[in-house]
């Protein structure tokens, strides 16, 4: 388990035609179960694609969520320019970053090289078991 009671801002790329809502939900699930407190821009803020934000705003919100965190937590399975800038944000700031990607995914040099920890899974109830 991570560490009892952390703030953790989960980073992942959000589809709006909700294809990915049900992977935030059960890796938001199985760190909120160890008593973490996870927060998704896109669920917590954008509420799945119903609030939108204009892009300084959204940037704002975001890296003052960041500051806030314990952990920044990377979905990296697939890449994106926003996991990007929140990784490199959190670096600059001090946040500890955490990368996760399905078995198999490419992690780019760059984010291993920010990472604390780069952890490759099978089914998000694996990582219930993320030791930083």
């Amino acid at each position: 388990m991570i560490k009892s009671a952390m703030k953790i801002f989960l980073a992942i790329k959000f589809h709006e035609n909700l294809s990915n809502k049900k992977l935030i939900d059960d890796i938001s699930n199985v760190l909120a179960s160890s008593g973490n407190v996870v927060t998704v821009m896109a669920r917590d803020y954008e509420k799945w694609g119903e609030i939108k934000f204009n892009p300084d705003e959204l940037m704002k919100l975001t890296f003052k969520i960041i500051e806030e965190s314990d952990l920044l937590l990377v979905e990296f399975s697939e890449k994106g320019v926003g996991l990007g800038i929140e990784a490199g944000y959190a670096h600059a700031k001090g946040v500890p970053i955490v990368v996760m990607a399905k078995t198999g995914s490419d992690i780019s040099s760059t984010m291993r090289g920010i990472a604390k920890k780069v952890i490759f899974y099978d089914n998000p109830e694996e990582l219930g078991s993320i030791v930083l």
